[in-house]
């Protein structure tokens, strides 16, 4: 029976989400007869840790549905356990890598993916704490359905199953290797405030997001663009789109990856950082691997910490390090663009020295177009006062230190493209007994 993993990975208390992603694990079972790995990453504080444990223990048996909630401990003892058996030098420094102190969008979903390799899964289906379902007729809207209908199959054959194809016929025996929607609801990175005090701080600093390069008309577009998913409309009927998806149309809190992607390479590990857990929907988009573009979008919502001075501080830093990140990103994929079909070896597999070789060549960027993103943000959020002044020195206090971190950011991540081959090789064979399911199902789904 097909295997995939569905994954949760959480820092906060959403007792609620568990108890929705069960039921799209429960779905995906029922409707498509594959075994669902319900996969709950928990990096949580005691207590909230604790409430999700009593949740995870409730949680009624779905056939097809296997659940497992792992803490950090139990997480850090898998990954010892793997590294160990890589047999890599620098054990300390991976695990670091793997689950830093930090906050690490990228690490996290690593972790996902080594334990979905672990687990013998297909594919990895990602969702967030902070966002929920959209509802028709008064029943929830499952991504998992068009993720699970085209998820390694041959594009082709997916071809009439979707509402459109944009795909070029070149890519037709290609594999499905991801498939995606956005969100609706708040904006995905906190900047509405932003925009309301002062719309012209707003254009420049989110600008800074946007590759150089672009026509001024095209940027002032992806500029109002930017961050807003997809918009407010709620969902009334599916429209899919056989494509290469661009990454701008999708949210990582409603993706799934097929391990043709994540098997090959891991996203980047860089702590306290928005949006670099978005490098591999370009990397299969700059390789031609075909995807599945949706519009079962989640809600995406604010928790109350994000509304608090100190969440306030904790974002924009991390904002603040993504526009850093920005620069040595697009130095890569416009590599990765360059290289296109040379990304991909022997049977069509993404190759990662290739991708290590471009990490490593834009840790060396001249660090003077970062030193004028800094310099923008300080004069900026100083105007605004308030808590963005207060940004502001936080910014200005570790400026050589933020500089230096988006370099480190880089070469760190190539550093891990290099182990990932090894350490997805040995988590296979990692023992997960020590990690007992919570709910297994004896019964298994029974296929459409």
């Amino acid at each position: 029976m097909r295997r995939v993993c569905l994954t949760l990975p959480t820092d906060r208390a959403c007792t609620a989400t568990i108890a929705a992603v069960a039921e799209e694990a429960a779905y995906g079972a029922r409707e498509f007869g594959v075994e669902v790995h319900l996969l709950v990453l928990d990096s949580s504080a005691p207590a909230d840790l604790a409430a999700h444990r009593a949740a995870v223990a409730g949680l009624p048996p779905a056939p097809g549905v296997v659940v497992h909630h792992l803490d950090e401990d139990a997480q850090r003892a898998f990954l010892r356990e793997t590294v160990a058996a890589a047999g890599l030098a620098g054990a300390d420094r991976l695990l670091g890598l793997m689950l830093p102190a930090g906050v690490s969008y990228g690490a996290c979903t690593n972790r996902a993916f080594l334990l979905a390799e672990a687990l013998g899964c297909a594919s990895v289906h990602r969702r967030d704490s902070d966002s929920r379902y959209q509802l028709l007729g008064g029943e929830p809207v499952f991504p998992i359905h068009h993720e699970l209908a085209a998820l390694g199959r041959r594009a082709a054959d997916v071809a009439g199953s979707v509402t459109r194809s944009r795909l070029d016929p070149g890519c037709a025996d290609r594999t499905v290797a991801v498939a995606g929607g956005s969100f609706v609801g708040e904006p995905s990175v906190d900047l509405a405030e932003l925009r309301a005090l002062d719309p012209e701080a707003y254009r420049e600093v989110v600008g800074l997001s946007i590759p150089s390069g672009h026509p001024e008309l095209w940027r002032r577009h992806l500029i109002d663009e930017a961050f807003r998913g997809a918009g407010t409309a709620p969902f009334t009927a599916d429209l899919t789109t056989l494509t290469l998806v661009a990454p701008t149309r999708v949210d990582m809190c409603n993706v799934a990856l097929g391990r043709e992607v994540y098997g090959r390479v891991p996203l980047p590990p860089a702590t306290d950082t928005i949006g670099t857990d978005y490098f591999l929907l370009h990397l299969a988009r700059h390789a031609r691997l075909p995807g599945v573009l949706h519009n079962r979008h989640i809600v995406n919502f604010y928790t109350g910490e994000r509304r608090s001075d100190e969440g306030f501080l904790a974002y924009q830093l991390r904002f603040a390090k993504y526009l850093l990140a920005v620069p040595h990103l697009e130095a890569v994929y416009t590599g990765l663009a360059t290289a296109g079909g040379a990304l991909l070896g022997p049977g069509g597999l993404i190759r990662p020295a290739a991708v290590a070789a471009l990490l490593r060549e834009s840790a060396g960027l001249d660090p003077t177009g970062n030193e004028a993103r800094l310099d923008v943000l300080d004069r900026r959020y100083r105007a605004l006062g308030g808590r963005y002044a207060t940004a502001a020195a936080l910014f200005a206090a570790r400026r050589e230190r933020l500089l230096a971190e988006a370099r480190a950011d880089m070469a760190d991540f190539a550093l891990l493209v290099d182990a990932w081959g090894p350490l997805t090789a040995h988590a296979k064979g990692a023992a997960v007994n020590h990690f007992p399911p919570a709910r297994t199902a004896s019964v298994p789904a029974v296929p459409r």
